[in-house]
């Protein structure tokens, strides 16, 4: 049963010219990863594997977001529960390891997940917005940007936005930034 939409669709965006995102290097990030490694043993040990990643879906929002993480204001990111599914791959777990790459694709940080909570869109709430860090950090923006990103990343995918989809809030450590 589909709930409701209390507040209006976003307005349309504007067609801003934007970067695609760089691939990640692969070899790159392993080697930031080895350097993490070898600094703490023990930690990386715990949970030897990682993920590479990027935020957002283009270069610029990827180096916005990226640059929150590295300034300490940004500690936590939101998925849908979907894209996951849609790609095939595993949401990360308590513990997990992923190496951030910025909009060029070279890595820059390792972030540790300290936190995991699912919530269905209107559900999250003014706590998760704030530690997302992102523009005024209130729930309405949060809100406002959030649909907006996934209803062009479920565009892409050839799926229709909801407010019922499920929405993972992953809380983070910074454990490792690229010199």
């Amino acid at each position: 049963m589909s709930s409701i939409d209390p507040s209006p669709a976003p307005a349309a965006e504007a067609t801003i010219p934007r970067r695609a995102l760089s691939p990640c290097d692969q070899d790159a990030a392993r080697t930031l990863w080895e350097e993490y490694a070898e600094a703490h043993p023990v930690a990386a040990s715990a949970n030897p594997g990682f993920l590479v990643d990027q935020f957002g879906d283009h270069a610029e929002l990827a180096d916005e977001l990226l640059e929150l993480v590295l300034t300490g204001r940004k500690t936590s990111t939101a998925s849908l529960l979907a894209e996951y599914v849609w790609e095939g791959e595993t949401p990360p777990g308590i513990g997990a390891h992923t190496v951030f790459c910025d909009g060029h694709g070279a890595p820059r940080a390792i972030v540790r997940t300290i936190g995991l909570a699912l919530a269905r869109f209107y559900d999250v709430d003014a706590e998760h917005a704030w530690a997302e860090g992102e523009g005024d950090r209130s729930l309405a923006h949060w809100r406002t940007e959030h649909r907006r990103f996934w209803e062009r990343v479920c565009t892409a995918a050839g799926r229709s936005f909801s407010t019922d989809m499920e929405v993972l809030m992953e809380r983070f450590d910074v454990v490792w930034a690229a010199p």
